[in-house]
């Protein structure tokens, strides 16, 4: 980027995951869309804000689609890329698919932002999607008024390996793959006031976290016991629970001291950091969740913090919770943890 150029994350509103519609703005649009007519071979739709569309091609293949696109979360052109693609390929880890190839989605504010900067996020775009071993096979840019980037991309699985957000049962355990606090993060390197070394130190472990691939997925749909999954983005981990909740008709109870959480943002918290869409994540949900009389205000934001590029949540049956954390540590994820359990009830959250 030249020195002449403005930050990437002051020419947008918003960054990452954070710049999502709101939970209760997205259910009201959805809820204007013409119903589905009968397609059988569409395993997965939008009728439970599932991470991917599935069509199934034949009894042994389905087809994983999906696009994902955001305005910078950092200033570094090559990191924004590579956070981007990340992002966009979880949501056919969540399913269990692997991905096969990816398009790029491109908004540049011409005349604001270089070709050589741009050309950096394609690249790190395209290193991302290395990383899972698949081409970056196309694309379509236009002229916009705020830098955007992202990727559609395809995957696919075995219906027999689908796994959804729905399906979770009463018993099953919780487990979370990555620490929480990246809406955090971003919000105090926007305002950039962190002293060094804690600015390079934040940096470092929000790049880490998201350009992770969540490529373990698979490989836990692979698991009988495993019931259900999804990712946990820009709405939250309470956000997203809720839609696990909503699609299996079940309760979750997470367990605040089991919650893992990126280094350093505890300390953020208390600043405190917190990003617009932490708040209206909550107001869009609250209603549906049981806060403990010991959960304080640091702790309900962090559970409502957007996340970019988070982490898989999976419900696990009882008997096979040992064996789906082996898995994860074979996978590259020996922090993923067990946070809480599902019940029976009315879809809600309960925090402990």
């Amino acid at each position: 980027m030249s020195e002449f150029e403005p930050r990437l994350t002051s020419l947008a509103h918003g960054g990452g995951c954070g710049c999502k519609l709101s939970p209760s703005v997205l259910r009201e649009l959805l809820s204007q869309m013409p119903v589905l007519g009968y397609h059988p071979d569409l395993l997965v739709g939008n009728d439970t804000s599932d991470d991917a569309a599935v069509y199934c091609i034949r009894d042994d293949l389905a087809v994983v689609a999906t696009t994902d696109f955001f305005m910078p979360i950092v200033d570094d052109p090559r990191d924004f890329g590579r956070i981007a693609a990340t992002n966009a390929l979880s949501d056919i880890y969540a399913m269990g698919g692997k991905p096969i190839m990816a398009l790029a989605l491109l908004g540049m504010p011409v005349g604001r932002v270089s070709p050589a900067t741009v050309s950096a996020i394609l690249a790190g775009g395209a290193e991302a999607c290395q990383g899972a071993g698949i081409p970056v096979a196309g694309g379509h840019s236009i002229d916009s008024e705020e830098l955007i980037y992202g990727l559609a991309a395809i995957g696919l699985v075995h219906p027999d390996r689908l796994r959804r957000n729905g399906g979770a049962k009463p018993g099953d355990r919780l487990i979370l793959t990555k620490g929480l606090g990246i809406g955090i993060i971003s919000a105090a390197l926007k305002k950039d006031d962190l002293p060094e070394p804690q600015k390079q130190a934040a940096y470092d472990t929000l790049v880490a976290s998201t350009t992770r691939l969540n490529a373990a997925g698979p490989a836990l749909a692979e698991l009988a016991s495993v019931t259900s999954m999804t990712d946990v983005t820009g709405f939250s981990l309470l956000g997203h629970a809720l839609e696990v909740c909503r699609a299996s008709d079940v309760r979750a109870v997470i367990d605040m001291q089991a919650v893992p959480i990126l280094e350093g943002v505890e300390t953020l918290t208390r600043v405190p950091y917190k990003t617009g869409a932490a708040t209206r994540n909550w107001q869009s949900f609250g209603d549906h969740v049981e806060l403990g009389p010991g959960i304080s205000d640091w702790q309900r934001d962090l559970l409502s913090d957007p996340q970019t590029s988070g982490g898989l949540l999976v419900s696990v049956a009882p008997d096979g919770v040992n064996e789906a954390l082996s898995v994860l540590a074979r996978e590259g994820f020996a922090d993923a943890v067990v946070i809480g359990e599902v019940e029976a009830g009315m879809p809600g959250i309960r925090v402990r």
